[in-house]
């Protein structure tokens, strides 16, 4: 039987790279976003190409109700989830004494509460079958830290503490948990960033380049695979080298 991999986040960036580099290893997609749009359509489309069925999921992960609905929902189009990725996150950077305390609250809520939401939701289908993979999307900033990111390093670093709880928790059930920390790759919003915030980066990353959300995604297909049968509770940095 095919396998499925339900992505949050799934409709740009890294999650799409990592929705299209599962299609093309075989793997039916669920592909969650918090609403239908333009862009997930177009995805799904492409999927498709690949000879898989794919399945458009809308629902707010921060929502414990509405991750609940995605997965049932993902179960009902195909009966199982092999693979969780969880992708979703948002930014609202800020030095701490102008940061307001929603946008402390909101970034850990989608980033870390809502990596727990859809978790919860889906280890369940996970144990009754005995076989499962769990891959979280932290950061290299869950590591190190960095000024003005106080809000979202807390809820990266927070998502590698989860990480390695669950996989003590879940390995007898045969379900790997694993997360990736990806350095600076090529987004919307580092696009956005002005040439000497780029150059400054660059300065601090021995390969001198940024990685591409495509090289985040095949560390991801490598955790979903049969090759990664023996690596549970991990963190792989995706960071040039920046972090050593």
């Amino acid at each position: 039987m095919d396998k499925v991999a339900l992505i949050t986040g799934a409709s740009r960036g890294i999650g799409k790279e990592i929705a299209i580099a599962l299609a093309k290893d075989g793997f039916n997609i669920a592909l969650n976003c918090r609403k239908e749009n333009e862009s997930v359509l177009e995805i799904k489309e492409k999927l498709e190409n690949f000879n898989v069925k794919c399945l458009v999921v809308e629902g707010d992960i921060s929502n414990f109700d509405d991750t609940s609905l995605i997965a049932k929902k993902t179960i009902e189009e195909f009966g199982k989830i092999d693979v969780l990725v969880n992708n979703a996150g948002i930014t609202k950077d800020m030095l701490i004494l102008k940061m307001k305390e929603e946008d402390f609250t909101n970034v850990l809520n989608v980033n870390l509460v809502g990596t727990f939401n859809m978790t919860k939701n889906v280890v369940g289908y996970m144990m009754k079958a005995k076989s499962g993979r769990i891959i979280n999307v932290s950061s290299v900033v869950g590591v190190s830290g960095n000024a003005g990111q106080a809000n979202y390093s807390a809820s990266k670093a927070g998502i590698i503490g989860f990480t390695k709880s669950l996989a003590k928790e879940l390995a007898s059930r045969n379900i790997l948990v694993n997360a990736v920390a990806p350095g600076f790759i090529e987004t919307d919003m580092t696009n956005m960033l002005k040439d000497e915030v780029k150059d400054r980066i660059l300065q601090q990353i021995p390969l001198k380049r940024i990685g591409k959300a495509e090289e985040v995604a095949n560390v991801v297909k490598f955790l979903s695979s049969n090759d990664s049968s023996y690596i549970t509770g991990q963190v792989i940095q995706i960071d040039g080298g920046m972090l050593m």
